[in-house]
């Protein structure tokens, strides 16, 4: 008795479709999340247009003034009277830092004024008010 006759004996079929939908999958999956891997490091404001606008250097030190009035130093919101202990802190760390002075474009003229005197007092000597590219 032959049971080796009885039984079809046939190759497994590797199915390639699946297996490069999945591939697609996983590759899509790893893009979409590396893009919410990106850390921001500066706060949003809507910045008033310039002509000539020149890009940040890495030895900037961002202090921002929000539209109702308070300000952010390096991410990390203090009080308008702690801002000239922090800008003369850094001063005497490193007497070249560069103060950058972003304001969103709906604040007040005179909170920005006020925050530029407190970095004036402070011994501030090298300070940019930020601003974006004017499109034509």
């Amino acid at each position: 008795m032959k049971l080796r006759d009885l039984r079809v004996e046939s190759q497994p079929q590797l199915m390639i479709i699946p297996l490069i939908d999945i591939i697609f999958f996983l590759l899509v999956f790893f893009m979409m999340s590396t893009l919410y891997m990106v850390e921001q490091h500066t706060i949003p404001v809507n910045l008033p247009q310039a002509a000539a606008v020149q890009p940040d250097t890495p030895r900037n030190i961002n202090i921002t003034v929000l539209q109702d009035g308070r300000i952010i130093y390096n991410q990390e919101e203090i009080p308008l009277a702690l801002l000239a202990k922090r800008v003369g802190a850094e001063i005497a760390q490193k007497p070249d830092n560069i103060f950058v002075l972003r304001a969103d474009k709906q604040t007040d003229y005179e909170k920005v004024v006020v925050a530029l005197d407190e970095m004036k007092l402070a011994g501030a000597r090298r300070i940019a008010l930020a601003s974006e590219l004017k499109t034509q």
